[in-house]
């Protein structure tokens, strides 16, 4: 597997315990707003403590949650350094809270850190429920994490990646401590997840084939206990996967349809179907896409990416519900034997679909996705797609799009998604739409013009639900980031793996 889990051990103590065996190379305060006025509590030493009050009063420190600042410890402090961190005042909001976790990265990566030492005082945690304490500490591994992380590079000249290896937590708040410890092993899992969709997203399309994505669905299965099945090219073909087939018939690298499933209550009556657009690479086929930006399309399967991290959270946290993933994998590529404007296609559900743009290839292989999964037990279903550039028209890189056929179902994800930390936007669905995916040759048309592009791409998707509830998450504006941001380095962000995670605890985990 392409992501191997943090390799990073922790520790959750009391404030008032013995010192550590073992001294950290790095002190992690937190300074609420209220904490650095001029009569503020003791944060962590006096001196230490004058020096970021001065630097409040002068503005280079607002205390923003993610901002930090380094002051040499210069023997006042066994660590050589301490950092103090912006944060809002408790309660703290996870959102908040992975930014202050995110705005330490950066620092850690460029002091090279190896240990380090938070220190959170009691009224830092003031106010702070069991619910909301473990919620908190989940959001502050999350953030950390996710702030650490650093595309791999083939190269010794590539981005200096992270060192810290142990981190210890300090509790002011003793009481704090059972709810801090089972909030940051949460964390811990969720960030995998997502680094482990990043790994995916980043990975180069030469090393990272439909077949290769298959293998790692087949090790995920094979580390948690999941079954899946793979449908080479001839499978495909007896399943009457037009679409799937269709979109990759131009490579030499040949599709897969892959299915994996959890089964984490047998007697539970519905299963929630989660499809991931796979296409490794995305040159636009015959509609070729402009030259400058087109290695950004290693990228055209972070749908796949979001989907998989979700399984292997599932398979890690061992949630009693139903899951079947389904990616739809393939390369698009111009050759002599790729699909072409004006083909009519027939999909694995029986509807034929006139090609007007070739580029317009990811509904096409979700729409065989989509029936597969239903095909598979799906009940309900959620796609996720690098689908449309329209979308960040609408929404720009910071808000996934999303569309659905049943409000409820869709509130339950957004408040899902608040919780994770990231934003979701609905975009309408109106029937009125549908005429723009009218075609006098077949059942519909894979392109509806130039308005409404992401809405039309969404309805094309949603007539091969059969009628059941659906939602699509258009991520064509935030499964990649050109530079750094916030807990999102620069490549594959694994968005929509929180939100995925916490909808399938909160809603489909009968353990509760």
């Amino acid at each position: 597997m392409r992501w191997k889990d943090w390799p990073l051990t922790w520790e959750t103590i009391a404030w008032a315990d013995v010192e550590s065996p073992q001294a950290s190379d790095m002190v992690i305060v937190m300074a609420e707003r209220q904490a650095l006025r001029e009569d503020g509590e003791l944060l962590l030493h006096p001196e230490l403590d004058k020096e970021i009050r001065e630097r409040y009063v002068r503005g280079q420190f607002t205390g923003e949650p993610g901002e930090a600042v380094v002051i040499p410890g210069l023997g006042l402090i066994p660590e050589k350094y301490a950092l103090y961190v912006g944060s809002e005042a408790a309660k703290h909001s996870p959102r908040k809270m992975r930014e202050a976790a995110a705005g330490m990265g950066q620092t850690l990566i460029d002091y090279q850190i190896v240990r380090a030492s938070a220190r959170l005082s009691a009224k830092w945690l003031e106010g702070a429920g069991d619910e909301n304490c473990e919620n908190a500490s989940s959001a502050f591994m999350e953030g950390l994490l996710l702030g650490l992380y650093r595309r791999n590079s083939a190269s010794a000249q590539g981005r200096v990646a992270a060192k810290l290896n142990a981190i210890e937590f300090r509790l002011g708040d003793e009481s704090a401590l059972e709810n801090w410890s089972k909030g940051l092993r949460r964390g811990y899992a969720a960030a995998n997840a997502v680094c482990y969709a990043r790994e995916l997203t980043n990975e180069p399309a030469n090393l990272l084939t439909p077949a290769r994505l298959a293998e790692e669905a087949v090790a995920l299965a094979e580390r948690y206990d999941m079954t899946c099945q793979v449908y080479d090219e001839k499978e495909a073909e007896r399943a009457g996967m037009g679409g799937l087939l269709a979109v990759g018939g131009g490579s030499a690298n040949p599709p897969r349809m892959i299915v994996l499933r959890h089964q984490g209550s047998p007697d539970a009556k519905e299963t929630l179907g989660l499809v991931g657009k796979g296409v490794t690479f995305d040159t636009g086929g015959i509609s070729l896409k402009k030259a400058e930006g087109m290695e950004e399309m290693i990228s055209d399967m972070g749908g796949a990416a979001a989907v998989l991290g979700a399984m292997r959270a599932i398979g890690e946290f061992g949630l009693a519900a139903n899951v079947v993933a389904v990616i739809p994998a393939a390369e698009n590529m111009p050759s002599g034997s790729a699909f072409k404007p004006g083909d009519v296609i027939r999909t694995s559900s029986g509807l034929t679909v006139e090609v007007l743009n070739t580029d317009a290839e990811g509904r096409i292989v979700l729409a065989d996705g989509l029936t597969t999964a239903i095909r598979h037990g799906a009940t309900k279903l959620i796609d996720v797609a690098t689908l449309t550039g329209a979308v960040m028209h609408a929404l720009g890189d910071w808000t996934t799009g999303a569309f659905t056929n049943d409000e409820t179902m869709l509130q339950r994800f957004r408040q899902a998604s608040d919780q994770a930390g990231e934003y979701v936007w609905p975009l309408p669905t109106y029937p009125e739409y549908r005429k723009l995916l009218r075609s006098d040759v077949a059942d519909l048309k894979n392109h509806g013009g130039s308005w409404a592009g992401a809405i039309a791409g969404a309805l094309f998707i949603g007539a091969f639900a059969e009628e059941r509830p659906w939602i699509h998450l258009d991520i064509g504006g935030t499964a990649w980031m050109w530079s750094d941001r916030g807990m999102e380095s620069k490549g594959g962000t694994g968005v929509m793996v929180r939100s995925l995670i916490e909808y399938i605890r909160r809603d489909w985990d009968i353990s509760g």
